[in-house]
């Protein structure tokens, strides 16, 4: 899908060097992947305190063979 954006050509330019990308696309791949694997650890942090569990579970059971 082709995409046309306006980005600050001297943005994109450090993207470039700093993550030693060989093109602009590689660049905002990069940075794209990056913000949304930021985004999906902050939801897993929000269940933190949220989630209840059984004081009664035995998780060494679990771990024998039968």
């Amino acid at each position: 899908m082709a995409t046309n954006l306006q980005i600050d050509d001297k943005l994109i330019m450090r993207a470039v060097k700093l993550g030693n990308h060989r093109t602009k696309k590689a660049a905002v791949t990069t940075a794209l992947n990056a913000y949304i694997n930021h985004l999906e650890q902050d939801n897993i942090l929000s269940l933190f305190g949220s989630l209840d569990f059984d004081p009664a579970y035995d998780y060494k059971k679990q771990r024998t063979r039968t």
